[in-house]
């Protein structure tokens, strides 16, 4: 039996989230709905004009290793960060939730890595992202033994900015494959796919990894289409695995000539969409490496989802184990 589900690989980010009116992100010229990278003055800058705030421990592939230890997984976690006061709380908070996290601190700058989120009044997310000392992940933060260990490795596209981590990603998914396990990833924001089309199309085409995630904006921008069915066509063509997130819709999931169509958690009011997607992945990738169906993995996925936008930030803040079990799904 493995020691672990899943390992996740990350930018190890501390999440500083507030509301804010439409408005607010026009004169502040922030895309709505994306992940904006930012430099560390208009960090500040945006931070001075934040509202009421609040912080958490965050990241993409860290929420997702979050959400699969709520459910009970045993998930690990590579992430960088600086050896300060915002570095304390993310490994705080990630170990807290029971996840794994011995990846070494920076020493000195840069800082811990933040994104001011700023939620609309939509529930919608728009993310201003200083990478900090998360660049700084690299191939000899790559923990073998944990590759070698855990059943799935995945990590999010948001890691192909920083060069370093394009290496430590290289390094983990030939162990996994190695030792006989496999790879996933999240194409993580359409932005990120516009940047990294090709490289990201190469790694699925190559078989580097295995299972991909994506929202319906990001599969329809990886093939520049505005149809679903010819981005489904195509995704099915190029990896082994491929799920599809449609917000309200569902999700849909694809293996070769298979697709299950997988219905959304009725929700009453979406009140922050952030983590939306890192936890459908949790609650898919949970149920996966217990061999579940995919119709049971995308409710779980879609449970966890669905729970997650119907409060602020990205860490749950009730069980989700507890919230599965009487759904009927564990």
């Amino acid at each position: 039996m493995s020691e672990y589900d899943v390992l996740c690989i990350g930018n190890a980010i501390v999440d500083i989230i507030a509301r804010c009116e439409e408005s607010f992100l026009v004169e502040n010229n922030i895309i709505k709905g994306a992940m904006n990278l930012i430099d560390a003055e208009r960090a500040t800058y945006l931070y001075e004009q934040m509202g009421p705030a609040v912080e958490t421990s965050g990241g993409s592939a860290g929420n997702t290793a979050a959400g699969l230890a709520g459910l009970g997984g045993k998930a690990a976690y590579f992430g960088k960060v600086a050896n300060d006061s915002l570095g304390d709380v993310f490994r705080h908070d990630i170990r807290a939730q029971g996840v794994a996290f011995d990846t070494a601190a920076l020493e000195g700058f840069p800082p811990t890595a933040r994104s001011m989120i700023f939620v609309t009044p939509d529930g919608e997310r728009s993310m201003n992202t200083y990478l900090g000392a998360s660049i700084e992940l690299g191939p000899d933060d790559v923990e073998e033994e944990k590759a070698k260990a855990s059943k799935v490795t995945y990590f999010e596209g948001y890691l192909w900015d920083p060069p370093l981590a394009k290496e430590a990603i290289l390094k983990s998914a030939a162990i996994a494959h190695a030792a006989g396990r496999e790879v996933a990833f999240t194409l993580s924001d359409p932005f990120c796919v516009d940047r990294f089309r090709d490289e990201f199309l190469q790694l699925m085409r190559s078989g580097t990894v295995d299972i991909v995630f994506a929202n319906e904006h990001e599969v329809k921008s990886l093939y520049q289409t505005a149809s679903l069915d010819t981005a489904l066509a195509a995704f099915r063509e190029d990896c082994k695995l491929g799920i599809v997130t449609r917000g309200a819709e569902g999700s849909v999931v694809v293996q070769g000539s298979t697709t299950v169509s997988v219905d959304p958690l009725k929700v009453n009011e979406v009140v922050d969409t952030t983590g939306a997607g890192d936890l459908f992945a949790a609650g898919f990738l949970f149920g996966y490496t217990r061999g579940l169906d995919f119709a049971h993995c995308g409710k779980l996925g879609s449970l966890a989802a669905g729970l997650v936008i119907q409060q602020v930030g990205p860490r749950l803040q009730i069980s989700l184990k507890d919230a599965a079990t009487q759904a009927g799904l564990l």
